[in-house]
């Protein structure tokens, strides 16, 4: 297996022109990190397609590999890699630019299992999609909207394990999303992504949307395990209430608190510290 898998890193340095004189296990992070340079240079969509397959044979074997929930990449600024804090959820997310056609998101989510069980990875892929994320249903494997997610927390609801996601979107031309989602697994052991979880006033919802103009700036993050704090959308005049490629934060922010049972709204909170 290991002789298989130099020869593979050996094969994608040559077929995409980065080839060492010295091809080792320990290369494959630069490889990885000469790939990634080269997927936002100035190359035509045919070649980041290209390349981007490249780094896609490589994931694919690390994912697979019994290090992966102990190993980490280090200076590879392109591609996302998050550990739950109950260290039984690895995600790794990428996305792919391209200029003549719509580009694509890239996820692993890796599930941890029990002693002596392999891992269950889930492979995911999309292409940039313009259409709205619902927030009145759930998503699946299948049907999923796209995103880089950046950081989770773990929940255990009704004897149910489950993650909350935090995640960006770009998929919009004229816009950005950020997301507030929640991740869990079916008893047949596939994908969930939404619950009936986040109130705001009459409605509740199973994840939230906010979407901003794509030259502004949003924070998204935990306050803690019990709080989501974010900042206050508004639109720059009132002429664009109803378009969201006008909208920036206002400079306060508001929050979503765990509370019996739901994540309740609360509108202008201290986000101090």
């Amino acid at each position: 297996m290991r002789h298989f898998i130099l020869y593979l890193i050996l094969f994608i340095l040559l077929s995409t022109g980065i080839a060492k004189s010295q091809v080792s296990a320990k290369d494959t992070p630069l490889v990885l990190e000469e790939l990634f340079d080269k997927l936002v240079g100035n190359y035509n969509d045919s070649e980041r397609i290209r390349i981007n397959d490249s780094i896609r044979i490589i994931l694919d074997s690390y994912v697979k590999s019994d290090t992966v929930f102990t190993h980490r990449f280090t200076n590879l600024r392109y591609l996302g890699q998050i550990m739950s804090p109950d260290s039984l959820l690895k995600i790794i997310t990428w996305n792919l630019v391209l200029e003549n056609e719509p580009g694509r998101y890239f996820c692993y989510f890796i599930r941890k299992q029990e002693s002596g069980k392999e891992n269950k990875i889930f492979r995911l892929s999309v292409s940039y999609n313009e259409n709205p994320v619902k927030t009145d249903t759930t998503y699946t494997e299948s049907n999923w909207y796209g995103a880089l997610y950046y950081d989770l927390k773990p929940y255990i609801i009704d004897n149910r394990r489950c993650w909350v996601l935090l995640g960006i979107d770009y998929g919009n031309s004229f816009f950005s999303r950020k997301i507030i989602e929640v991740l869990s697994f079916s008893p047949e052991d596939s994908i969930v992504f939404g619950r009936k979880w986040f109130s705001s006033g009459d409605e509740i919802k199973y994840r939230d949307i906010f979407e901003y103009a794509s030259n502004a700036m949003m924070s998204l993050r935990f306050r803690s395990d019990n709080s989501i704090v974010f900042d206050h959308l508004v639109p720059f005049s009132p002429s664009h209430k109803d378009d969201p490629q006008y909208y920036g934060p206002d400079y306060s922010f508001d929050a979503y608190n765990y509370e019996n049972g739901l994540w309740k709204l609360t509108i202008n909170v201290d986000a101090r510290n």
